[in-house]
């Protein structure tokens, strides 16, 4: 007697379809979103709560379906509101078992969450049905690019630190020559293969670019970098320097979470990377961030709002440099000698010196046994032994954050023969012309005075409530005392004039240091907090005033007074200078007094001061370390 088949029990109305369920808990800043979870036909919809983790019933042979009927799916759609502030939930990720086998779908690695066929999954994305609500932000457009669709997963170790991982996700791609502006590939390859060739470098040798310092500047030097030749990976390795240890605190931690969730590229990226719950932690105060680690996502401690791309940091000096064919100097003029000291003696070794360019702007005075002034690139070959054809200079007027944006900039640079055309060529991009100039002194000296006369700029603008008049005023008499420095420098030195006028523009007009300037006249700053500034960095204009003064008041220097007819030390003839240094070092001095200087109706008319440069013998050789017969640095 053969036996009926027993009939299956239907299952109840509400209860949960059969599936694995996968629990992990997450951070999301999401202000709205649309939860869509999809379900095999069970005979039963999904549960409403996307959050409910259903009850495993006991497993029954699948039910026929007849061949006529099509096999179907049933949507849900659940909206969401979740305050705006981060906060944490469990999120149930559903994989549905295979009908036919009774196995789990899903990834091989223990606590992920398996990437689901699409039938089968749970998403936090936009429903594909045309009756799904639309995403309604940045984060909820997330993960409705399937090309940029990657499955995280997240297992949670004791002491609750979270591990990190990825699967399924495409690896973080360079950004195309043609997103740089270089035009096609050919071009930037040529131009990498032509300074290779100079430099002797053999097949399979990558040019290797370090940055040392990781301000705003240097950082965003070797991000273009990055982004210009980081794709040529078997040509080219640029990498960056900065101290470790320097944590962030909380207020640039939650800062920096806005800034993340504000640009919907950054949050792709660093969700791609895995690397979006360590800024979430932070927010939250879970965990410390550092400015080394952040640096490696993009983000430069010193410009918080303008994220850069990936850079490969190195917080061990001699890893950094040891082999490095061309090195950045983006340190402060007042770190300068301390960390290129310590990398000469890693360079003892080397056979062929490396070409340094440094984009410090300042100045050192020594007065014994003569005044005379140290610029950065003197620095830098006294403490390495690199001879001087091998360092050059690069300034201009360039904002760092706005360079990165793409704003269009120009600079010079400047040295020897030997080197400032091949670099010029290499560093030149559409949005970024490099010019090239043999007169590195001017230059330099110009670098390290605009930001002495920045910080003025700065309190004329906030104690006349930003004048156009007056600050016009200061430019000018500001301009006049510039060039005159530098005739005592250069017989001949390099006219105000283009990028080396622009960089003296724009410095007085937007810099750090000028914003200092305006925060000591608001009264917002004190001298006494020091010329470090959270969020700003070294000013290295305070620094540059006390050298220039010290160094123009010696009366071995001494001129001839036009009016007195007598002689007198240079600095007699700089009001401005003589009342910053009233100002920022002796604090005799109110800030309000720099008004008074530009105010004086003794004040000479700019342009006489600028005859007296050019009509006088002004040249003192010995201010560079040179004989007296020396005509040019």
């Amino acid at each position: 007697m053969r036996h009926r088949p027993s009939k299956q029990r239907p299952p109840e109305p509400d209860a949960a379809p059969r599936c694995h369920a996968t629990t992990r808990e997450i951070l999301v800043p999401i202000r709205h979103a649309t939860v869509t979870v999809t379900s095999a036909n069970t005979g039963s919809t999904a549960p409403s709560d996307p959050f409910h983790q259903p009850t495993l019933p006991p497993r029954l042979p699948p039910r026929p379906v007849p061949s006529a009927v099509p096999h179907r799916t049933r949507t849900t759609t659940t909206s969401l509101s979740i305050p705006p502030d981060p906060v944490r939930f469990r999120f149930a990720s559903f994989a549905g078992r295979d009908a036919s086998s009774g196995g789990a779908t899903g990834g091989k690695r223990p606590g992920a969450v398996p990437a689901a066929k699409p039938s089968q999954a749970a998403s936090v994305s936009p429903a594909d049905s045309d009756s799904a609500a639309k995403p309604t932000s940045s984060h909820q457009k997330l993960a409705d690019d399937s090309s940029d669709r990657v499955t995280c997963w997240a297992t949670t170790r004791e002491g609750g630190e979270v591990e990190e991982g990825a699967m399924g996700g495409a690896e973080d791609a360079p950004r195309a020559a043609a997103a740089n502006g270089h035009g096609n590939g050919a071009t930037v390859e040529e131009k990498l293969d032509e300074l290779r060739r100079l430099l002797g470098k053999a097949d399979g040798d990558p040019l290797r670019i370090v940055g040392v310092g990781a301000g705003a500047w240097g950082s965003v030097f070797c991000a273009l970098m990055q982004d210009a030749y980081g794709h040529l990976r078997d040509k080219v390795q640029v990498r960056i320097w900065r101290r470790p240890g320097r944590a962030v605190d909380r207020a640039t931690a939650e800062h920096l979470f806005e800034v993340i969730n504000a640009r919907e590229d950054v949050l792709r990226r660093l969700i791609r990377r895995c690397a979006y719950l360590k800024y979430v932690e932070g927010r939250l105060g879970d965990r410390t961030l550092y400015a080394d680690e952040i640096l490696r996502d993009g983000f430069c401690l010193n410009m918080i709002d303008t994220p850069l791309c990936p850079l490969k940091v190195v917080t061990n000096l001699q890893e950094a440099v040891w082999d490095a064919d061309i090195v950045i100097n983006g340190l402060p003029s007042t770190d300068t000698r301390e960390v290129f000291g310590e990398i000469g003696r890693y360079w003892k070794e080397r056979i062929t010196a490396p070409i340094i360019l440094s984009l410090a702007k300042g100045i050192e005075a020594s007065l014994d046994p003569l005044p005379r002034i140290i610029t950065p690139t003197q620095m830098i070959s006294n403490a390495t032994g690199v001879p001087l054809e091998n360092i050059l200079y690069l300034g201009g007027p360039n904002i760092a954050s706005e360079i990165y944006n793409k704003e269009y900039a120009n600079a010079r640079i400047c040295g020897a023969d030997k080197w400032r055309k091949p670099l010029a060529k290499f560093l030149r991009q559409p949005h970024f012309i490099v010019w090239d100039n043999s007169d590195l002194i001017t230059h330099e000296v110009m670098g390290g005075l605009k930001n002495v006369y920045a910080i003025g700029a700065g309190m004329v603008a906030a104690l006349t409530n930003e004048s156009a008049t007056s600050k016009s005023v200061y430019f000018a008499l500001c301009t006049s005392e510039m060039i005159y420095i530098t005739h005592l420098l250069e017989e001949e030195p390099e006219k105000l004039a283009g990028p080396l006028l622009a960089d003296t523009y724009v410095t007085l007009l937007k810099g750090r240091n000028a914003w200092y300037g305006q925060k000591l006249a608001k009264g917002e700053l004190t001298l006494e907090m020091g010329d470090s500034i959270k969020g700003k960095g070294t000013i290295q204009g305070v620094s540059a005033v006390d050298a220039f003064y010290e160094l123009l008041s010696q009366d071995s220097l001494s001129v001839m007074h036009p009016e007195a007819n007598r002689s007198v030390a240079p600095v007699e003839m700089c009001p401005i200078l003589k009342a910053l240094y009233k100002i920022l070092i002796k604090r005799e001095l109110p800030p309000d007094s720099i008004l008074q200087a530009i105010r004086d109706e003794t004040m000479y008319d700019p342009r006489e001061r600028i005859e007296m440069a050019q009509g006088h013998s002004l040249y003192r050789p010995s201010l560079l370390g040179q004989p007296k017969g020396d005509a040019k640095a």
